[in-house]
C-alpha cells in the first residue's frame, strides 16, 4: 500500500438552485500544486473539473463522477477572507466568517497528530454521531481515506454562475453531495485539511 497525501483547503457550498460545489485546494500535494472543484446539479448529475489528465485519472478513480472536464482551475485568494475559483463553466466568489466553536477545538490538536491516520480513524465514530459526517472510509478501485481537519470556518455569502447562469444565493448543502463515502458539512464551510489517501 502506498499512502498519498494532499494538503490544503476544502470549501463546500451549496446554492439557492440546488447546485453544490466542493472545491479543492491543494499547495501541496503529490501531483504539485493542484485545485479542482467537484459539482452536482440539482438533477444530481456530477461533474469534476479538473487542470490535468493525471489529476483528473487521479481523482475520478477514487470519487465517483457522471461527467469528467479538463479545464483550467484557478483558486485566488485576494484577502484572506475571499476565495475567487475559475474553473471552466464555473465562477465562484465566496466569503469566509469567523472560526466556529469546532475550529477552536481542531485548532488544538497538534497538526502533525490531526494529519495521522490513526488518530482520524479514531474520530470517525464521534465525527459520525455529533455531525453525521465522516473522517475516513472506503473510497474507490480499493482505496481508502482519512481526512484530517484541523481548521474550520463558515462561509457567509457566495457568487456564483454556471455557464454564465447565475446559481443563486448561499445556501446549505442539501442533499448532501455523493462523490464518495462522505459529504462536505450542511451548512457551507471552509476547511483546512489534510487528505490521506491510500492507494494498493
Amino acid at each position: 500500500m502506498t499512502r498519498l497525501r494532499f494538503d490544503g483547503w476544502i470549501l463546500g457550498v451549496g446554492t439557492a438552485s440546488g447546485t453544490r460545489a466542493v472545491v479543492g485546494h491543494w499547495p501541496r500535494s503529490p501531483l504539485g500544486p493542484l485545485s479542482d472543484v467537484m459539482v452536482q446539479r440539482p438533477d444530481g448529475h456530477r461533474v469534476l473539473l479538473a487542470p490535468t489528465r493525471e489529476a483528473a485519472d487521479f481523482i475520478a478513480a477514487t470519487y465517483a463522477f457522471d461527467e469528467v472536464r479538463l479545464v483550467p482551475v484557478t483558486v485566488r485568494r485576494p484577502d484572506p477572507a475571499t476565495w475567487e475559483v475559475d474553473a471552466g463553466p464555473l465562477r465562484l466568489r465566496a466569503r469566509t466568517g469567523r472560526r466556529s466553536r469546532l475550529g477552536w477545538l481542531l485548532r488544538g490538536v497538534p497538526p502533525p497528530l490531526a494529519r495521522a491516520p490513526a488518530w482520524v480513524g479514531l474520530l470517525d465514530r464521534p465525527a459520525r454521531l455529533l455531525t453525521g459526517l465522516r473522517t475516513t472510509g472506503s473510497a474507490g478501485n480499493g482505496r481508502t481515506e482519512w481526512y484530517g481537519v484541523q481548521d474550520l470556518h463558515a462561509v457567509t455569502a457566495v457568487d456564483a454562475t454556471w455557464d454564465g447562469g447565475p446559481l443563486g444565493a448561499l445556501a446549505d448543502v442539501r442533499p448532501p453531495v455523493t462523490f464518495g463515502f462522505g459529504s462536505v458539512p450542511p451548512r457551507p464551510r471552509l476547511a483546512r485539511v489534510t487528505t490521506t489517501v491510500q492507494v494498493p
